[in-house]
């Protein structure tokens, strides 16, 4: 872990309760794609959040859900807002986590997320994508309403890189205009997959999701190594 000072470059909103946060490290940094940082509002005030960007870019992106419900996101993205109008630097700590990709590993991949746990998976599926890593990987994303897909159209292009990448959008209060897959995302993977035995498997989103994630993969036959979520640790 490391602390450093971040510039505020950007702050723009994705969908009405998701910003994309852009911020510039003024010294060198790094981490492996999957780990996460902490802004730090205070000494004694920490916020973890999951990493979008890739280590082999310089800036680092964050993709931070600020509705009024959630106070925890909005009151770091407000601490944000406030440097960026200063023009001052904000404190992060990096190299957090332990549910970072394994690149060694030889086994085909399914990666989830619900919500903007997002960020964490996308930092992995751009990694994997420029390495070009002759794998098989499934990328899930759940959300509520298919307007908080703010990346879909991104992820159809990195699924339409190579033949062995799929990006499974799954929505959960779809209205009459949506197509595709329903319902609660883990169900979308246990209806997939006979048997998770071969997979390696990175999870994010709430800690509630995880552990349901968790109990229902390993009843069809995850194995609980090759199961990735810094959740785990907490649940």
């Amino acid at each position: 872990m490391t602390t450093i000072a971040c510039n505020v470059d950007l702050i723009e909103a994705l969908t009405p309760t998701v910003n994309r946060v852009v911020l510039t490290p003024t010294q060198p940094c790094s981490f492996v794609s999957g780990q996460y940082l902490q802004l730090c509002l205070s000494d004694s005030d920490k916020r973890p959040f999951s990493i979008a960007s890739t280590p082999a870019q310089s800036q680092l992106e964050l993709h931070i859900g600020g509705s009024v419900a959630d106070q925890y996101a909005s009151q770091a993205l407000a601490h944000l807002m406030q440097q960026h109008q200063l023009q001052q630097p904000v404190q992060a700590e990096i190299g957090l986590g332990n549910a970072q990709f394994r690149a060694d590993s030889q086994r085909p991949l399914i990666l989830l997320a619900g919500g903007t746990g997002f960020s964490y998976i996308y930092s992995i599926a751009q990694t994997i994508a420029a390495a070009k890593l002759d794998r098989p990987v499934f990328m899930y994303w759940g959300v509520r309403e298919h307007s908080s897909l703010y990346h879909n159209s991104v992820m159809q292009q990195w699924a339409a890189q190579n033949s062995k990448y799929r990006f499974i959008p799954v929505v959960q209060q779809p209205d009459d205009s949506w197509q595709g897959r329903t319902g609660m995302v883990h169900h979308a993977v246990l209806e997939d997959f006979v048997s998770l035995e071969a997979y390696d498997i990175y999870v994010a989103g709430p800690f509630a999701m995880a552990g349901v994630v968790r109990d229902a993969f390993i009843e069809q036959g995850a194995h609980r190594e090759h199961m990735f979520a810094d959740a785990f640790a907490y649940i």
